[in-house]
């Protein structure tokens, strides 16, 4: 299988989300459209808490699959609230769609990020069970998720590090990181991966600012610090899109010149499904569309 993500420059995936209506999977074929011509590496679709969203995941899977046919799709699968055969009858289910790039996940309990996670009790007790799984089910590139700041239940870094370990022990081949905007916390964090003799690609997240007051909300929520001076930029400027819209693309690009400069060269930005600032983005990275290069 070939792997896109080993590209000379700089590669870019996008994440997106399932939409719940008709209009909305409009709107994703859309986005995904525009922003496959910008060649990306993959683009992901995440799974909702418990697999709540999983007959949404598998449209948007389908709809971005027929509206990005160079590019593949990797849908996000959590252990959380699901039993072996439901995990694996999604798998399967992906598999049917096309799908050879999975995002294998822990999750996040029904009720939100903050609730204690018990796992499932016919199901993976770990994502690094997941990972086996998923890898003896069938020939699947497979990313997992790390955490710059570590995840929010996560009781120290070493902890954290162990169980990216692990994940990378089962047969992950790359970890996206969860988004943050302080680049020297994601470098620390990926000194501390080496050292540790974790050594496949570690993704940063890149989380565009649409809108600074729900950005810091959900920052907040996921244990992401948003610097004072990330903060100052957005200042009195939540009635005032179009400047926001600029600051953000500038802001986004600037912190991703920054980590290509320490080697980085794959980042994965989230979209929240809308192409325009994503677009923004990749053309002060210098990434053109296939339409105009």
């Amino acid at each position: 299988m070939t792997d896109r993500s080993e590209r000379s420059g700089l590669n870019v995936s996008f994440e997106f989300f399932p939409p719940k209506s008709d209009q909305g999977l409009e709107s994703l074929r859309d986005a995904t459209a525009a922003l496959a011509a910008v060649d990306p590496v993959y683009m992901s679709v995440t799974y909702g808490a418990g697999g709540s969203t999983r007959d949404f995941s598998f449209a948007a899977v389908e709809t971005a699959t027929n509206a990005a046919t160079s590019v593949p799709i990797a849908p996000h699968l959590t252990c959380v609230g699901q039993s072996r055969g439901e995990v694996f009858a999604t798998v399967d289910r992906f598999a049917t769609l096309g799908v050879s790039h999975i995002v294998a996940l822990r999750g996040d309990p029904p009720e939100g990020i903050d609730a204690p996670y018990t796992a499932h009790p016919d199901g993976f007790q770990s994502t690094a069970e997941l990972v086996t799984a998923i890898k003896a089910r069938g020939d699947f590139n497979i990313a997992v998720s790390a955490y710059p700041e570590k995840h929010p239940q996560s009781p120290s870094f070493d902890h954290d590090l162990d169980v990216l370990a692990a994940k990378v022990a089962a047969g992950a081949e790359r970890a996206m990181t969860q988004m943050f905007f302080d680049n020297d916390l994601f470098l620390a964090y990926r000194d501390r991966a080496t050292s540790r003799g974790i050594d496949i690609p570690i993704v940063p997240g890149i989380f565009p600012i649409h809108s600074f007051p729900a950005v810091a909300r959900f920052a907040a929520r996921c244990g992401a610090s948003l610097p004072a001076d990330v903060a100052a930029r957005f200042d009195g400027l939540d009635d005032d899109p179009e400047a926001t819209f600029h600051i953000a693309a500038d802001l986004a690009a600037a912190q991703i010149h920054s980590l290509a400069a320490e080697g980085i060269q794959h980042v994965h930005i989230y979209t929240l499904n809308k192409a325009p600032l994503a677009l923004a983005l990749c053309e002060r990275l210098g990434l053109t569309t296939k339409a105009s290069s």
